[in-house]
């Protein structure tokens, strides 16, 4: 996978809903709601242009028996992949184009993480910003190396993680 950091595009928000539209007749009762979350969703946010979706359901058990509906929209299902409680989906193979992140509605702390940061970063354009330089950085020094593009963002991630999380329950 080669990984390519770009400027921000409008159109995501559109890739977003034309994908939210089609999964949703998939899960019918089964989706409680479902989120743009990571960089793309973030307005000014340099990005992989990789659609990141929070899907939220009723049973995360029950999402194992959608996996051949999901294949017809050409996602690879992923299993838990790494994190305990949650189903995985990708699509696009090297050239990535959504990836699915599904809970069950009660996995307050996934959800919550997930959508602290979408509306931190929202909120605070210095941070934005900070974050959007760091990845672009990044990807010139990991260009296909994505365990190392990855680690090189985590310690701002998870620094950014807590302080959004705090200020979540600051703003309501």
């Amino acid at each position: 996978m080669i990984i390519k950091v770009v400027e921000y595009d409008q159109n995501w928000k559109n890739e977003y809903k034309k994908e939210e539209q089609a999964i949703k007749p998939i899960l019918q009762e089964e989706l409680v709601n479902s989120f743009h979350i990571g960089s793309t969703s973030v307005p000014g946010l340099k990005a992989k242009p990789i659609i990141d979706i929070l899907l939220v359901v009723n049973d995360i058990n029950n999402l194992d028996s959608f996996s051949k509906p999901f294949e017809d929209l050409g996602y690879e299902v992923m299993g838990e992949f790494g994190i305990t409680g949650r189903r995985y989906f990708r699509k696009g193979g090297d050239n990535r184009t959504h990836q699915i992140h599904a809970f069950q509605y009660n996995n307050f702390e996934e959800i919550e993480r997930h959508l602290s940061f979408r509306d931190y970063l929202r909120e605070h354009p210095e941070i934005c910003k900070q974050y959007g330089e760091l990845k672009s950085k990044l990807a010139e020094q990991y260009p296909n190396d994505i365990d190392g593009y990855g680690d090189g963002k985590d310690h701002f991630v998870k620094s950014v993680e807590k302080d959004a999380i705090k200020w979540h329950w600051t703003v309501r």
